[in-house]
């Protein structure tokens, strides 16, 4: 069995948003990644194309699924992980996630 962890996380307004970014870029290393959406979005991630950004519009009562490393590889490519960031300061936010991974003691490798 693997480990589920829910992350809670409070950001007050930031007084300039315009230079700040909440999360960089990077790739999650989980199973899944579970993100609860709000009204205010701000997830970005990188199109497969070029090096273009999209920004997930926020629908409300969604989920956002991100496949992490471990399933990417586990799928055998079948399932890809994406570069994704955060941004978007500009109002108060609780960012809240449900991450899924194997165990610390599992070996990671593609299904036949």
């Amino acid at each position: 069995m693997g480990t589920m962890a829910i992350n809670v996380k409070y950001y007050p307004t930031c007084p300039n948003p315009s230079i700040t970014i909440w999360s960089r870029r990077h790739y999650d290393m989980s199973c899944i990644t579970l993100l609860f959406q709000d009204k205010t979005g701000g997830l970005y991630v990188r199109g497969t194309k070029g090096n273009n950004w999209i920004h997930i519009t926020p629908i409300k009562g969604a989920l956002v699924v991100n496949i992490g490393d471990s399933m990417h590889i586990m799928s055998n490519d079948r399932y890809k992980i994406i570069e994704q960031c955060a941004s978007d300061l500009s109002t108060t936010r609780i960012y809240c996630t449900a991450i899924l991974n194997s165990s610390l003691d599992s070996v990671t490798g593609p299904f036949p």
